[in-house]
């Protein structure tokens, strides 16, 4: 099997994992609106989540040893392509005509990305300055986007695209490296950007998780264009991937480009209808919780009312004298 093909089947599998988890996530995040991250981290439900993550990401670290990073991280798009069908089935509606729509476009946009893209197995990796570049910019950007403010659920989910599409990126260099070099090169490359990679995936999933407080459609395609674009620089500005074809391949990446972009945005307009929809049960009053009568009996009338203190019982008042009574001089 040629290896760009090898590489497109595994993303097509990763991308399957990474849109079950990503459901899984906006689920559990629905059903638990007020908890924490840390919180999430004594469920079971949610390390079950961690794991598709993680198979996602091992076949996709398989996937970029075998084909170029401008093919394999377009088609991480494909993730939102399955979590359509995937989340309307477990919210228990079907899938409408703009998902529909959008999830056509999204396809016919990553094909014409494909064909501009598919170019040679990657034979260069970032070196331990540019990785270090690379991770700082990063970071300061991810730190900017996360800060308090409006829509932070919007920003959280383009924070974790670019620290997964940027993750993505350094674990090429670590394959890369760890299978076609050796000796201190070799040590220095695949330990230090190791955890520079483990860092930036922990970080994207507590992200997205974070993320999906808003709903799956917006954040997952937040996501999913943010995930593609950091690694799709990284690969045409340091690692010498170039587009096919010439500036007509430029132009159909760039159709490519535009359609997929259609397509998702098609895809945030959607929303669940109310009645699948899970809403946080108002919080009582404390004195209605304390006066609350038990379930099935009726509501007595009090014996005895108690009446506001007038200035005439405080005493700020004197009192008139009852009618026959003779007031002392």
């Amino acid at each position: 099997m040629n290896a760009t093909l090898f590489a497109v089947v595994l993303s097509l599998f990763s991308a399957v994992a990474y849109a079950a988890a990503a459901v899984a996530q906006e689920r559990l995040a629905s059903r638990t609106p007020g908890a924490g991250v840390l919180r999430m981290l004594g469920s079971g439900a949610w390390w079950s989540t961690v794991g598709l993550n993680a198979t996602g990401a091992l076949l996709h670290v398989v996937a970029l040893k075998y084909g170029p990073l401008t093919v394999v991280q377009p088609l991480g798009a494909l993730t939102l392509v399955a979590a359509v069908p995937l989340g309307a089935r477990v919210a228990g509606r079907r899938v409408t005509g703009t998902e529909w729509r959008g999830t056509a476009l999204t396809l016919l946009g990553l094909a014409a990305i494909l064909v501009t893209a598919s170019g040679h197995a990657p034979d260069d990796v970032l070196s331990v300055s540019e990785a270090i570049a690379v991770a700082g910019i990063t970071s300061v950007l991810i730190a900017a986007l996360g800060r308090p403010g409006k829509r932070r659920g919007l920003r959280h989910a383009t924070a974790s695209g670019m620290a997964s599409g940027v993750a993505s990126a350094l674990t090429q260099t670590v394959t890369v490296a760890a299978t076609d070099r050796s000796g201190s090169l070799l040590s220095m490359q695949v330990i230090g950007v190791a955890l520079v990679v483990a860092v930036f995936a922990a970080g994207g999933l507590l992200l997205s998780q974070s993320a999906y407080r808003d709903g799956l459609d917006a954040p997952l395609a937040l996501v999913t264009l943010a995930n593609p674009v950091a690694a799709a620089v990284i690969g045409l500005a340091l690692l010498g991937e170039r587009i096919q074809g010439g500036p007509a391949g430029v132009l159909l990446a760039l159709a490519g480009a535009c359609l997929a972009a259609r397509g998702v945005v098609l895809l945030t307009r959607v929303t669940e209808p109310e009645e699948h929809r899970v809403t946080e049960p108002e919080e009582e009053h404390p004195v209605a919780a304390v006066l609350a009568l038990e379930p099935g009996t009726a509501s007595p009338e009090p014996a005895l009312r108690l009446q506001p203190a007038t200035p005439l019982d405080l005493g700020l008042m004197p009192r008139q004298p009852e009618p026959g009574h003779l007031t002392a001089l």
